[in-house]
């Protein structure tokens, strides 16, 4: 089989997603799309998954026309999408969730066939070297697990050409090796693979060739075999960039975060973080590693005063803050770069002034007796746009109009322009492109070298062991190890990511 994208233009309100774009993939390879945020990728696939209607160009299958106006019809096709936030049931089994939408049945229509699902799931786990028990319930499963269940769904929909949207966000390094041995395996099947990511070293393992879009054009493509990461990264950002953190040997101070017994409950009582302990100390970053949901999330929602701490103490400085609110975390020097920056970051519907003000408003330069000045708040955001490189025509854009570089550099510039003690940056550079990751790494490691203690919570392990002086492994609520960056692999952390290797902390 083979897809091709011809002259593809969407355009909305004020921008073109996407540009005269042409893209084709054959059974038996592997195409990996690479482009910054906002180049116009995820508008490309909706186009292809039948979610949106291009305004101009077409979609065809071994060179026959198609007209897709639902992912049904994408799916009738023979296109499969797996997309990087799973779509399953948890108390389901696996089988329950592969069939879901096109159960086979017994007894003329009236009842589910369970058996047949089950072989069927069996049949195809087998045949790729997935390995899964069509029984297993998903919510008892890993994450790597969980993916292989959605890539069998696509399967069991007879998928010929499967889309991959950043399928190794979650996965631990051994999980990443597994996924592309399962990668291969649909290859050799001569399925057609295209391989949606912004890890540029993946894209060179995995890939056969490389198309990069910019600003919802082509650019170019390359060939793995010959292609360098810098080259890439400048062929989608449009200038050189550096893709090494640039970090000196750095002594660390005196202790500034301290962490005794800390732990946190949901509402039934369910222990989330089970009797954490944990230093930062002053011109140190200590990055906290894991896959997504084994604590790290409540930890510092904890932390900053947003969820309840169930037990333990947290002293800043030796102060006990163990119950302090967010803005007494605030008014103690504690920055916070939250995990998803549009649901707890920004308000999108305020301008680049208002957000900037979000946190400080209340005291001085941003206030004056019971009212904002914002004559103050405007001269402010105007100088944190400058220092800050954000990209906006006017500090009065509204910042649900920026791409999400843009919007993160607006979450880093409020809380990390004023003094501070101990900054919390969690998911720093989720969802952004290589040119304000490198931006935002260069500033967590200026404070640091300034004598500020730095937590970075990050589920991208490159990430965490580019930046980090000391590492923390958070599986399943506990910190199974503290580690010297200096002297740890990467395969080392993923072990203990999966919980494959015993407490070193």
């Amino acid at each position: 089989m083979e897809l091709e994208l011809r002259g593809i233009t969407k355009r909305f309100p004020g921008v073109v997603a996407n540009d005269d774009v042409n893209l084709h993939v054959r059974g038996g390879e592997v195409l990996a799309l690479v482009g910054e945020n906002g180049a116009g990728k995820s508008t490309l696939m909706n186009v292809l998954y039948g979610l949106y209607k291009a305004d101009e160009g077409e979609i065809l299958i071994d060179g026959v026309p198609q007209h897709f106006t639902s992912p049904r019809d994408a799916i009738a096709a023979g296109i499969g999408m797996v997309h990087q936030h799973f779509m399953l049931v948890p108390v389901f089994t696996v089988a329950e969730n592969v069939v879901m939408g096109v159960e086979p049945t017994s007894l003329g229509g009236i009842k589910l066939d369970l058996a047949t699902a089950r072989e069927q799931v069996r049949t195809i786990s087998e045949q790729y070297g997935m390995h899964l028990d069509p029984d297993a319930l998903i919510e008892d499963m890993p994450v790597g697990l969980q993916q292989r269940v959605e890539i069998i769904k696509v399967l069991f929909r007879h998928a010929k050409i499967v889309v991959f949207d950043e399928p190794t966000a979650v996965l631990t390094p051994q999980e990443i090796d597994d996924f592309f041995v399962i990668v291969e395996s649909l290859k050799a099947d001569g399925k057609g693979i295209v391989f949606i990511t912004h890890k540029l070293r993946e894209a060179i393992k995995v890939a056969d060739r490389i198309e990069v879009l910019r600003r919802g054009k082509t650019v170019g493509d390359a060939d793995p075999k010959t292609v360098k990461d810098t080259e890439l990264a400048e062929m989608m950002v449009g200038r050189p960039v550096d893709l090494v953190v640039d970090k000196a040997q750095h002594e660390p101070g005196d202790v500034v975060l301290e962490l005794r017994d800390f732990t946190v409950s949901d509402p039934s009582g369910r222990v989330l973080v089970d009797h954490v302990g944990l230093q930062v100390r002053a011109g140190e970053i200590v990055g906290i590693a894991g896959v997504q949901g084994n604590g790290q999330t409540e930890l510092v929602d904890a932390l900053v005063g947003l969820r309840r701490v169930a037990g333990g103490t947290v002293h800043l400085v030796g102060q006990d803050i163990t119950v302090a609110t967010p803005r007494d975390m605030h008014r103690h020097g504690v920055a916070h770069i939250p995990e998803d920056r549009q649901r707890e970051g920004i308000v999108k519907d305020f301008d680049i002034t208002e957000n900037l003000a979000l946190t400080g408003y209340y005291a001085p330069p941003l206030s004056s007796g019971l009212t904002i000045d914002w004559k103050a708040a405007r001269t402010t955001a105007e100088h944190l746009v400058e220092q800050f490189d954000i990209r906006t025509p006017s500090v009065d854009t509204g910042v649900g109009t920026l791409s999400g570089g843009n919007q993160q550099k607006v979450i880093v510039a409020r809380e990390l322009s004023r003094d501070l003690k101990l900054a919390i940056a969690c998911q720093p550079t989720r969802g952004i492109d290589v040119g304000s990751i490198e931006y935002i790494h260069e500033r967590i490691v200026a404070l640091r070298d300034a004598g500020v203690a730095v937590l970075v919570v990050s589920t991208e392990l490159d990430e965490v062991m580019a930046l980090a002086d000391r590492v923390v492994v958070m599986y399943r609520g506990k910190v199974v190890a503290d580690l010297p960056r200096a002297s740890t692999s990467h395969n080392e952390v993923g072990l203990y990511m999966a919980g494959a290797k015993e407490s070193a902390a």
